[in-house]
């Protein structure tokens, strides 16, 4: 009998660790696809960040370096530059990437880095006890949030993709989900072109993904995936921003 699914060979054997209905796991998953596809397992080096995303090196059947808060794009570009030849990406969280990592994305992204950057949007710190994060949308109420963001307080949640897309440096750019499965399968895609942009060399790419976090969020699974498609794609809208390939002008989510 033909074998047709099952674990992709750059996955580890330990279980997810991750809380139920948490996003990271499938993007994980997803991940470890697109590598296998495209044959690069044994060039990947992963780099993870603080957060939940933390954990990512225990699942990864290669190479991981943990950074410091905020430093994966940093330590990504230092691999990077020394092994052009290997395939680096990193994977981070919202309150990781749009705070104290702002800084080492935007840069990494305006040099046009030779790198990949898988990014989890849930809007909320949800390992360090679900504090706001600079995705956290207005009114939502956090741990430090508990009448809601305030515009007068905090200012607006962060649009990493649109803040992104004016820069030369950029060669793929693409927010997705995975609260279904129509969005699981275009998260899968966006990140094989991500891949492929830089086993092209064409620049930085980077997937945004709108995750849920039931625990962060106070809901259930079910409740935190209907709140996510009614509250945070209204907020963060889906779509591509850019990709340098085309040859045509692309719908740009607006």
């Amino acid at each position: 009998m033909k074998k047709v699914f099952g674990k992709p060979e750059s996955l580890s054997d330990k279980p997810f660790s991750y809380c139920p209905g948490c996003g990271h796991s499938v993007i994980h998953r997803l991940t470890a696809e697109v590598i296998d596809e495209l044959g690069i397992m044994t060039r990947c080096i992963g780099v993870a960040s603080v957060g939940c995303s933390v954990f990512a090196d225990a699942y990864f059947n290669f190479d991981f370096i943990q950074a410091a808060h905020g430093r994966a794009p940093a330590v990504a570009t230092g691999v990077k530059r020394v092994r052009p030849d290997c395939v680096v990406f990193t994977h981070q969280g919202d309150g990781d990437l749009a705070s104290i990592g702002a800084a080492e994305m935007l840069h990494s992204a305006n040099r046009g880095e030779k790198i990949t950057v898988i990014f989890v949007n849930n809007a909320i710190y949800g390992m360090t006890g679900g504090q706001m994060a600079p995705t956290t949308l207005v009114g939502m109420r956090t741990t430090t949030s508990p009448r809601g963001r305030e515009v007068e307080e905090a200012g607006y949640p962060i649009k990493v993709c649109e803040l992104l897309r004016e820069l030369k440096g950029v060669a793929y750019l693409e927010r997705t989900s995975v609260d279904d499965p129509k969005g699981v399968i275009k998260t899968r895609k966006a990140l094989k072109k991500a891949f492929q942009a830089q086993l092209d060399g064409l620049g930085f790419s980077l997937v945004e993904v709108v995750s849920q976090c039931p625990t962060g969020w106070g809901k259930s699974p079910v409740e935190a995936v209907k709140w996510l498609d009614k509250e945070m794609k209204a907020y963060f809208p889906l779509g591509l921003f850019k990709d340098i390939r085309a040859e045509e002008p692309q719908e740009v989510a607006q």
